[in-house]
């Protein structure tokens, strides 16, 4: 590795301890008014122009800090290092800026070069790039603007969904990854196992025989961690799960990750009519937290979904730019109607007797499709939409049974842009009606013994949501691809990172 260097102006004695003063965030700089004094900063080279003026950021701001180098004085073999991607430390005086767009910049006296960045073989480049080229260097992508601007929201959000629960009163409870049941009774599962693939024990049946495995049994990666949180729930009245999640559905579309992140509150005590309020709770304190906290990298991606929104035929362009679905949001009660009634709206609605939907919709049971919830959104009642009391035959076992004996106590939140957002439902807190909804799906009783135990010992209404966290940032930053929301996606096909 080449040795870490600085330079000093020529007039100067060079010293070898050259000593910078402590590292300044330059978000913290950008805000200074206080000209005159000495800085260091420390980050990666965007630009480097003219051999003089380097656009530096250190991704605590969308901004760079402009810093301006002696080149007359400066040795030319240093200059050349100083390029796109280069990590350098630089120490100068904060002084008023001569340029449009920035109050401030740096006249530079000492540098150092951290890390070299092969200026032909670099990738990002000072131009557009495709989200689908930035996709193929995952690792490299967040020195973008546009990425580092979604990690920096990302983590807003993450701080926003434990601050809501925390203020609420909730318990953070940590949920297995490693689970023997799976939640939603849809069998696309990862499984875990540690039996060789060629050879693996066999029964007398000539089955494999998983007693022979590292746990005993056959276990998957948790595709939810609701059932397991219950338990908790049944003890500390209001908990919450975060954590990651893992769906093996073989699906290619820009909604889908193998690999993601819930969020799932559960409520003792609570019908679903109190979920559904908190669900709006939320969701409303997630986007403003978003649009107090993250006002300058809402800006950049406003302006940059109106770009994409210019790229699109006419009849898919948003009504409603980025900012304004986000304040869309906050300023209107969510619209409340049970899906028999959406079912009517829908069937009735232009799209559907055009035959302009993908899926039509003709009886009652349909499952609903991202087309039919936008448009009940968007078109149909403009304002964000609750679904409640669902046909039990399409929504999972422990759901809570309606008194009509054909719906059940489920509801969904559907967005703009998006489609459904949040599911969640009333439990079935009866262990007669669950032990028999468990049979007639034939799901083991064996792997949930533990689960209709709940409900011997002390049942309780109790009522829970899953708000899918990569859904919820398509929403906050208006990205259409949800694997441009997440650092590394998980999609079929895709482990490169």
């Amino acid at each position: 590795m080449p040795p870490v260097l600085q330079f000093t102006h020529r007039n100067q004695v060079p010293d070898t301890a050259v000593k910078h003063g402590k590292r300044t965030k330059i978000c913290d700089l950008l805000n200074e008014t206080a000209v005159g004094k000495k800085v260091t900063v420390k980050g990666w080279v965007r630009t480097f122009r003219n051999n003089q003026f380097i656009a530096l950021n250190d991704g605590s701001a969308l901004q760079n800090i402009q810093a301006v180098v002696d080149f007359e004085n400066t040795d030319e073999s240093l200059l050349k290092r100083i390029t796109t991607g280069a990590c350098i430390s630089l120490t100068g005086e904060l002084i008023e800026s001569k340029g449009k767009g920035q109050k401030v910049e740096i006249v530079v006296e000492d540098l150092e070069i951290l890390g070299d960045a092969d200026a032909e073989k670099y990738p990002l480049q000072p131009k557009r790039h495709s989200l689908e080229f930035l996709r193929e260097i995952a690792h490299l992508r967040v020195r973008t603007n546009t990425f580092s601007t979604i990690y920096r929201i990302r983590h807003a959000m993450i701080f926003a969904v434990h601050k809501f629960f925390t203020e609420k009163g909730f318990y953070n409870i940590h949920t297995p990854v490693i689970t023997g049941s799976d939640a939603e009774g849809a069998g696309e599962m990862f499984r875990v196992t540690t039996l060789d693939p060629i050879n693996p024990p066999k029964t007398e049946e000539g089955e494999v025989d998983y007693r022979e495995d590292f746990f005993g049994k056959e276990t998957n990666l948790t595709v939810s961690g609701q059932l397991e949180v219950e338990t908790a729930c049944m003890a500390l009245s209001e908990v919450y799960t975060f954590g990651p999640t893992f769906r093996a559905e073989n699906s290619n579309t820009s909604r889908h990750l193998a690999e993601f992140w819930m969020i799932e509150p559960e409520m003792a005590f609570y019908d679903i009519n109190d979920t559904m309020d908190l669900a709006e709770e939320f969701l409303k304190y997630l986007v403003n937290y978003a649009l107090d906290h993250c006002h300058a990298d809402l800006q950049f991606l406003d302006r940059r979904a109106a770009d994409e929104e210019k790229n699109k035929p006419q009849h898919e362009r948003s009504e409603l730019s980025l900012l304004e679905r986000l304040r869309f949001v906050l300023e209107n009660d969510f619209v409340r109607i049970t899906y028999t009634e959406a079912i009517d709206i829908l069937r009735n609605s232009k799209p559907n007797k055009k035959k302009k939907f993908q899926y039509l919709i003709d009886a009652w049971g349909a499952d609903l499709q991202s087309e039919h919830e936008r448009y009940l959104v968007e078109k149909h009642f403009k304002k964000p939409v609750i679904l409640y009391n669902y046909p039990k035959d399409i929504k999972a076992f422990y759901m809570r049974r309606n008194e009509d004996d054909r719906t059940v106590a489920a509801m969904d939140v559907l967005f703009p842009g998006i489609g459904e957002i949040i599911g969640g439902s009333q439990r079935e807190e009866r262990y007669d009606l669950l032990k028999q909804r468990i049979d007639e799906l034939r799901i083991p009783e064996k792997d949930l013994w533990w689960y209709l135990e709940l409900r011997k010992f002390g049942t309780a209404p109790h009522s829970g949501f899953g708000l899918g966290f990569e859904r919820m940032m398509q929403f906050v930053t208006g990205m259409g691809n949800i694997r441009d929301v997440i650092p590394f996606p998980r999609t079929p096909d895709n482990a490169e990172f």
